[in-house]
Formats: C-alpha cells, structure tokens, sequence
C-alpha cells in the first residue's frame, strides 16, 4: 500500500517559536516518515546554526542566481533577507510518501499554497505581542530597530492566519510541538488522502 506525503507549512509572525517548536517535535518523534525541508536563506548565520542543517546560507547574488534557474519552490524577501525553499528535495519526498514540513514567512507559503492546493497551513503565534517582543529582546540577535520591525511585521502577518488551516498559539514549546503532531496524524487519516489505500484494499 501507498500513499503520497502531504505538505505542511508552519508560517507565523518572527518570535512566534516556528523553527524551536518544530525541532522539538522532531526530538520528541524519531520517525523517517516525516521530513523537514531546509530553507535556503541570505541572512546571516545565528549563533548555533549550522549550514545545512538549520539553513543554507547564500550570498545575495548567489540566491538570484538560483532563482533565474528556477531552483526555488518559492522565494520571499522579508527584513531585507531572502528566504527559499529548494524545489527538488521537497517534491522527491512527497512522491516517496514522506510528509514534508515547510518552516516558512507568509509571503512564501502564499506561493506554494497556489502550487499545492492540498497542502496544510499551520499558523504559529504568540500569545501576545508583548510576549512576542520579549521573545526577541531575549534572543540577543536584533537591535532595537529590527525588533520593532519585526513586530510591525507580525501585526501585518497575523491578518493572514485567515489562509490558515491551523492554529498554534505558542505558550508552552513541548505542548505546541504535540499539537503539531496531532495535526499531522489528523491529516493523514482523512478520507482524501487515503483514496488510493482503500482502493487497494477493496480489490484486495
């Protein structure tokens, strides 16, 4: 029997945990059905991050160029940054069977959403804007300007939650990273993505 992976794309406001909530969900189920796509992006490495494990680091020119042959997914710029996600990678896992999570900002996940109508919006947020600022205050990698960007951003981002078809709102990071996995079991066992399994089974 087989089935084809679904798309899950995390997006939400910076602050919001999405990269800290799906790393631990990965710790918390050592499982080979589900994968996560590494973003290529042009910001500079946080303390930490390693290259091609949390990002693949580009130069600007570089991300261009890859954009000119059509390598990217989708691609999005956001505080004066660009974020992509490799198409290849993504596309040869949901043809094996195994679920791809895509971390990505809201621009980008607009995009992949009109190539992959199937796919599954989850939305992350704070649980206040306060919270969300001192979020940022404490990760000791912005400066008081980017952070009061990234905030004016998020009020912007959070009209999209609409387009979503989950909500996460971020209190606790293990409780939110269980409730990403109940996302990702609930869409497996819907009816429409089971067709072919039952099919096989009817004529079995």
């Amino acid at each position: 029997m087989s089935r084809k992976g679904n798309l899950f794309i995390v997006s939400g406001p910076s602050g919001a945990g999405k990269d800290t909530v799906v790393e631990r969900f990965f710790e918390l189920n050592e499982r080979s059905d589900v994968h996560l796509s590494v973003s290529a992006t042009t910001r500079a490495p946080r303390p930490g991050e390693q290259e091609g494990v949390n990002y693949y680091f580009m130069t600007h020119d570089g991300f261009r160029q890859k954009v000119a042959e059509g390598g990217f997914l989708e691609w999005a710029e956001f505080c004066d940054n660009l974020y992509g996600t490799p198409r290849d990678k993504v596309i040869s896992k949901l043809e094996s069977g195994i679920d791809v999570i895509l971390v990505i900002e809201v621009q980008g996940a607009a995009q992949v959403r009109k190539l992959f109508p199937d796919s599954v919006g989850v939305f992350m947020l704070c649980p206040s804007f306060a919270v969300q600022r001192q979020r940022l205050v404490d990760r000791g990698t912005e400066t008081a300007e980017s952070i009061e960007k990234r905030i004016a951003t998020a009020r912007e981002e959070v009209e999209s939650a609409a387009m979503y078809d989950y909500v996460i709102i971020n209190r606790v990071v293990d409780n939110s990273a269980a409730e990403l996995e109940t996302i990702i079991m609930s869409e497996r066992l819907k009816v429409k993505n089971n067709k072919k399994i039952i099919e096989e089974v009817r004529k079995s």
